[in-house]
């Protein structure tokens, strides 16, 4: 992630999806040789380290809170290491190095397995935890082959937002089918407003709006040029060509897309619940928030799961690392994952917690059922997600300036099978 906005809101609403490229065999060199070496720091006893991104102001004050709380509970002193978000593998990878690992990493789900790969995190099931009440699909966000390695505090997924006022007036309805969508979009752009926006751009944020397109679809991140991969393709290059969507789309990030949506340039957006604080704080928006239209009535919505989860480094210090898992089992409590999630509008992950916080908030309930059929960028892949989504990029920005859906895809499955 790049350096925060002199507002710090820019970098909020991009921390969730960026995606961090660590050469294996960096990552298995470091890792492992820590793991291997055990700890060559001497550490103070009572005291552990957590590593995060939360480098936002809000962010951060909310992770003390909570690691205030675990530190009274568990009667040691946790101390809270944020760096920014796009460093975290990269700052991780240099502590392996020296052996300096914190005690608990907090990294984004889709880096995960490139660690985990590595020999460089211990299984949470291995020291004490479980995945009651926890989803499948959520479960699967924090494992890799199976292996159960990063608790969720929360996830997000991606949903439609749409302008209540702009809709009412124009005596439309929310779109449910993607006929529905391409037609409302198509009535709702006048003037400098566009009925939809949505990332394309080439880096990850364009990647994790196409899932739910590609995935919903029918198509699979396995096989890059299917038809039904290629149909998810052309339905935004359909938008992009009817002037719904901006020829800007393929330069936007999320941020920027939610930027054109508060600003009245977008009618509706695709966008991410780490948006609510800044559309709360515009006077005059009235947003509401559905699903993610579907090909067809009675399919599925599947969008991606994001967010981070806490892991437990490799050290070599076994007594450590149980305690690790301990203030992982207090930082994602029910309760704390329901204080977290209503700091930050994201979904709780544990199910019981989600069934408190869908009480309190019952305006993003449409999230809390997109989230219930989201799944994970990497649950298939692994590490090897990171040549798909460089592969997807780079298919985007040539089938939306003017190549076939077909060939760029082609080129995009060539490219991923060779893992670059």
């Amino acid at each position: 992630m790049t350096a925060p906005s002199p507002d710090g809101l820019r970098q909020r609403r991009r921390r969730h999806h960026r995606r961090v490229i660590v050469p294996l065999t960096v990552v298995s060199a470091l890792a492992g040789g820590a793991a291997l070496s055990g700890c060559g720091q001497q550490r103070d006893p009572d005291v552990y380290t957590v590593m995060n991104s939360s480098t936002d102001e809000s962010y951060h004050r909310w992770d003390a809170q909570t690691l205030a709380r675990c530190s009274k509970l568990l009667g040691v002193r946790i101390e809270q290491q944020s760096v920014p978000a796009a460093q975290v593998m990269t700052k991780a990878l240099r502590m392996a190095s020296s052996k300096s690992l914190p005690d608990v990493l907090q990294l984004d789900a889709s880096e995960m397995p490139t660690f985990a790969e590595a020999g460089g995190l211990i299984p949470l099931k291995d020291l004490g935890l479980t995945t009651k009440d926890i989803p499948e699909g959520i479960v699967n966000f924090g494992s890799y082959e199976g292996t159960y390695y990063g608790a969720a505090r929360t996830v997000n997924t991606l949903a439609l937002f749409y302008n209540k006022d702009t809709l009412d007036k124009a005596g439309l309805k929310v779109p449910t089918t993607w006929d529905e969508m391409q037609s409302t979009a198509k009535k709702l752009t006048q003037g400098k407003r566009y009925g939809l926006a949505l990332s394309a751009g080439g880096a990850e944020d364009g990647v994790f709006q196409f899932t739910p397109f590609m995935w919903s679809n029918g198509g699979d991140e396995t096989k890059l040029d299917s038809p039904q991969v290629a149909g998810a393709l052309d339905y935004w290059k359909g938008l992009l060509k009817n002037g719904s969507l901006s020829k800007s789309t393929v330069n936007w990030t999320q941020a920027d897309v939610n930027d054109q949506f508060m600003a009245g340039n977008a009618a509706m957006m695709i966008n991410g619940p780490w948006q609510v604080e800044t559309l709360n704080a515009r006077k005059g928006l009235h947003w509401g928030i559905a699903q993610i239209p579907v090909p067809k009535a009675g399919d599925d919505s599947v969008g991606p799961l994001g967010g981070g989860i806490l892991t437990v480094p490799n050290t070599g210090d076994s007594a450590r690392e149980k305690m690790s898992a301990k203030i992982i089992g207090c930082m994602s409590s029910r309760q704390e994952q329901i204080t977290y999630a209503l700091n930050s509008w994201m979904v709780p992950a544990n199910e019981k917690a989600a069934a408190v916080w869908r009480k309190k908030v019952p305006e993003l309930a449409a999230l809390s059922e997109q989230v219930a059929t989201a799944r994970s960028r990497t649950a298939k892949l692994g590490a090897g997600w990171s040549s798909v989504s460089l592969a997807l990029q780079s298919a985007f920005q040539s089938a939306l300036t003017g190549e076939s859906s077909e060939a760029a895809l082609k080129r995009a499955q060539q490219r991923a099978t060779a893992g670059n």
